[in-house]
């Protein structure tokens, strides 16, 4: 049977294409697809996503499945932007006269990163997989917290030095609610929404691994 496998972040550049297609043995299950790739040992904390669900190892393969393979994430309205992100519109996104607060989170780029200075960053996501995710993550924070609404904007492609990279808006009838579904909303992403980030510096670059 034939499955497309998509690829992000290192494991792209490793191959040398984004997306592909392998033959693989009727029987196939999802664990035999990184050996079909010829990229040597596997790397630690990848996980595999079929047909953009998160699926386990042993999950059985269907002719003309999408495999993603996704190597530890870095890192709504929930939402993906080349352009510039902001503030206002996110919060306006959550503005209610049922709110009593409004919490917000904004990640920018610094300009010296474990003792290295920071030309730019460049963001990767797994496109309608990463929207679905921060959808995914407000629900639960909804199931968590007494909350009114909640917006999740987070760039991809460049990012320049001083630039926001995330903006993250909640709010809640009461302060305390949409403090800590904020915290919790930007730690969530950065574990689980499949979304990468290159830091180039002076002198290299390098893919930035899960919870940075």
């Amino acid at each position: 049977m034939k499955v497309a496998v998509k690829l992000f972040a290192a494991l792209r550049e490793q191959r040398g294409e984004k997306e592909l297609e392998l033959d693989l043995a009727e029987d196939a299950r999802v664990d035999d697809v990184w050996p079909a790739l010829g990229l040597g040992d596997e790397p630690a904390g990848l996980v595999y996503a079929v047909n953009r669900v998160y699926a386990a190892r042993e999950a059985p393969l269907a002719d003309g499945d999408e495999v993603a393979l996704i190597p530890p994430v870095s890192g709504g309205a929930f939402r993906l932007s080349e352009e510039p992100l902001s503030l206002e519109r996110v919060v306006s996104e959550v503005a209610s006269d049922d709110a009593g607060a409004i919490a917000t989170f904004v990640g920018t780029t610094r300009a010296r990163s474990r003792g290295r200075e920071v030309v730019r960053l460049e963001y990767e996501a797994y496109e309608g997989m990463a929207e679905a995710e921060m959808e995914r993550i407000a629900a639960a924070l909804r199931e968590r917290h007494e909350l009114t609404e909640v917006a999740i904007h987070h760039r991809v492609g460049q990012v320049e030095i001083g630039e926001t990279s995330v903006v993250i808006a909640i709010s809640a009838p009461h302060r305390a609610a949409a403090l800590a579904a904020c915290a919790e909303a930007i730690d969530t992403l950065k574990q689980s929404v499949p979304l990468w980030k290159k830091e180039l510096y002076v002198g290299g670059e390098e893919w930035i691994g899960k919870g940075s």
